[in-house]
């Protein structure tokens, strides 16, 4: 599996109406709120608390969850570490789109790997990529883990599974820090809404 482009006889077109254009009119700007977080770790439940709460404020939102685009998009894919890699790939290229359309795009994806959220990082202008980081600790996943993934993954039913047979690389230097193993689901949305408004991502 390769991330070179091997596309030819391709040419860029850009449009008339510009990403000024799409913020002016949407009255937010577009940006991806990248949650990155072991399994377990509540990346799915914030970044759905977080979108209900921008919907509320009629901002322009969607969510791309790890399970669902591995449904589809990326349901060709397994869990190898190529494979973890060409799945954080195309998801960042989605996202990309969806924030050149003044949408603000909210990620919830394991994402186990530093290098490959900074390759995300760098296809997005400055500003435009939030990493974070639901920093819950692996034995508060463990707890919450009703499927009981994490069982399965130490009896060596499940291969490379992030934080027991495969690693995962913290953030050094996330936008957003949020303490999911032990605050309260409303605080932790709060630390992310006071990040948007403070950068001019939505209105206060």
């Amino acid at each position: 599996m390769t991330t070179a482009h091997q596309s030819s006889n391709v040419t860029w077109h850009q449009g008339e109406v510009t990403r000024e254009n799409k913020d002016a009119r949407n009255k937010h700007k577009g940006a991806v709120l990248w949650f990155t977080g072991l399994s377990g770790s509540g990346k799915s439940t914030l970044s759905h608390a977080v979108e209900h709460k921008l919907f509320q404020m009629g901002v322009h939102t969607t969510v791309l969850d790890g399970d669902n685009v591995r449904h589809g998009l990326c349901g060709d894919l397994g869990f190898s570490d190529v494979a973890r890699r060409e799945n954080i790939r195309r998801v960042g290229e989605v996202s990309k789109l969806f924030v050149d359309a003044g949408v603000i795009v909210l990620t919830a994806f394991i994402s186990p790997f530093r290098e490959d959220r900074q390759v995300v990082r760098k296809l997005h202008q400055e500003g435009d990529f939030i990493e974070v980081y639901c920093a819950a600790s692996l034995e508060a996943c463990e707890t919450r883990d009703v499927k009981g993934l994490y069982e399965r993954a130490r009896k060596g039913e499940i291969k490379d599974f992030t934080g027991i047979s495969s690693p995962y690389e913290a953030p050094e230097q996330a936008e957003v820090v949020v303490d999911t193993g032990s605050l309260e689901l409303e605080a932790c949305v709060e630390k992310v809404m006071m990040y948007l408004q403070n950068k001019g991502v939505i209105k206060a």
